[in-house]
């Protein structure tokens, strides 16, 4: 019998989703449909009568304007909001930048999707050089963390994983255990990493999950946190296909 309740949502697409751009850490702005799915995210949300009392979300503007647009929708801009950059998207170090298409073309699929979408393989190092590398590092965001000297280069799944589990574990379980109901507006991979946690999948079945944009999955768990009800999508059966489907094909040579 289900005991919780955790609301999660991926940030509406952003500019550089929609140039195909690997994006990672750098602070892309949400594009008109994404702020359009932002709101209509709110909009099932409030169709299904949610209310919050706590939500969370990283330290990436796409993921907060996100997280703004649904609360407006229902009402509940007054909420407490922790930000964190545990909840960030994956560092994708050098291809941060990097149209997946192209890249594709030139290292091929396979590769590519090796570096999206498999569980323990980074991708190259973010150099010193890099176009974004001072954007990044030296962004004020980070003067809590993380520390300058455990500051990520690249990321894989697995290493995402590793810094973003902490917080489940440390500050969302705990709220729940005190009845709040939370909603966490973030990342494709962040809220893969606890996606596959809580559904215990192999490193396989990770490989293959595409998070779709703008559109609120719920999960509904027993009292040891394991699933009663996993990733029930609030939108209807054919848009929440197309749209995992539209994730999958970005790493597509054109």
């Amino acid at each position: 019998m289900a005991k919780y309740k955790v609301v999660m949502v991926r940030h509406g697409e952003s500019e550089w989703n929609q140039k195909n751009l690997f994006c990672g850490w750098y602070d892309a702005l949400l594009s008109c449909k994404g702020e359009e799915e932002a709101a209509s995210a709110g909009k099932a949300l409030k169709q299904g009568n949610y209310k919050f009392d706590v939500a969370h979300t990283s330290v990436l503007t796409r993921a907060q304007n996100t997280l703004c647009a649904i609360l407006k929708e229902l009402g509940q801009e007054d909420i407490p909001i922790s930000k964190t950059w545990r909840l960030n998207e994956r560092h994708y170090g050098g291809l941060t930048g990097l149209n997946k298409s192209e890249t594709a073309a030139k290292y091929g699929e396979e590769q590519v999707q090796i570096w999206r979408r498999s569980f323990n393989t980074p991708p190259p190092a973010m150099e010193k050089d890099h176009a974004y590398y001072d954007q990044i590092v030296n962004d004020s965001r980070y003067k809590d963390g993380p520390p300058k000297d455990e500051f990520p280069m690249f990321e894989s799944l697995e290493l995402t994983i590793k810094r973003t589990l902490p917080y489940w574990n440390n500050v969302i379980i705990p709220q729940l255990k005190e009845g709040k109901h939370i909603l966490i507006a973030a990342h494709g991979n962040s809220l893969r990493g606890i996606v596959k946690h809580l559904d215990n999948m192999t490193e396989d079945q990770i490989m293959n999950l595409n998070l779709p944009t703008g559109i609120p999955f719920e999960y509904e768990l027993d009292e040891n946190f394991k699933p009663v009800v996993s990733m029930k999508f609030l939108g209807d059966e054919e848009t929440v296909k197309k749209a995992i489907e539209a994730v999958a094909a970005q790493g597509k040579a054109k």
